[in-house]
């Protein structure tokens, strides 16, 4: 699984996963694991990393990793997102999240990135072309770590937010760390890998991540939904050991 993730670029494994997904999903079914999204079960999830290899992380059939099932927890159980009538821009949508918010007919559901061939708007986050306040909810997941003026992105996103809108911007963050690592002279790939933990990424945040957020007059904080669940949910739904979900709030 590393070797893939290094060697083979993300939109061809995106291709590539809608083909056999289907295939995967029947090998692996079982009772062991769940995945919440969709509410399918497998004997076992699958390792992944790229540099450090997690084990239980990847659902075989929806793709979905740790974070994205815990975010889906919150949304369903602590929010009103996902049941409400919202303007929802989606930037790099994961696979298990685009073929859920698709059928949700009650959402006007956007979808962008430069790369990715799920998104319908091919558009560089530093430079959205979309209209001010016209947003309820940005969801951009694991995006910003790999963008170098990553404050001119949350600019971005805060501009296109409507007054009360909530961005749900989830990154590599580590807890222990107060000043986000970050070296754009950094540009070999084993290098990257080694410092910032996956070749395209250009740094590791730490917990002044809330603070750039707030810079650009989001009003952040973070929500450590894991403490409300059991540890059979935990085990079942193969949930992070520890992440914290950052809210931003458009001011």
């Amino acid at each position: 699984m590393k070797i893939l993730l290094n060697l083979i670029p993300r939109p061809w494994l995106i291709s590539m996963s809608i083909f056999f997904r289907p295939v995967i999903k029947w090998y692996f079914k079982g009772t062991r694991f769940t995945d919440p999204i969709d509410g399918s079960s497998y004997r076992k999830f699958l390792p992944y990393g790229y540099q450090k290899i997690r084990e239980n992380a990847l659902c075989p059939g929806t793709l979905s990793l740790e974070r994205h099932r815990l975010l889906w927890l919150y949304l369903e159980r602590e929010t009103n997102f996902i049941n409400n009538a919202i303007k929802v821009l989606h930037v790099a949508p994961e696979q298990v999240f685009y073929q859920k918010f698709k059928t949700f007919s009650h959402w006007e559901y956007t979808t962008t990135d430069l790369h990715s061939p799920l998104a319908e708007i091919k558009a560089d986050l530093c430079e959205l072309p979309f209209q001010d306040n016209y947003y309820d909810l940005i969801l951009c997941n694991h995006v910003l770590e790999h963008i170098p003026e990553d404050q001119k992105a949350m600019q971005e996103m805060y501009r296109v937010l409507k007054q009360g809108g909530t961005l749900i911007a989830q990154v590599p963050l580590e807890e222990n760390r107060t000043q986000t690592l970050e070296d754009n002279s950094i540009t070999d790939k084993a290098t990257r890998t080694e410092i910032f933990g996956q070749y395209d990424h250009v740094r590791i945040y730490g917990t002044d991540y809330y603070t750039r957020l707030e810079s650009v007059g989001f009003d952040s904080h973070a929500i450590d939904f894991l403490k409300k669940l059991t540890s059979q949910e935990k085990q079942k739904f193969a949930l992070p050991y520890s992440e914290k979900i950052p809210i931003a709030i458009k001011n």
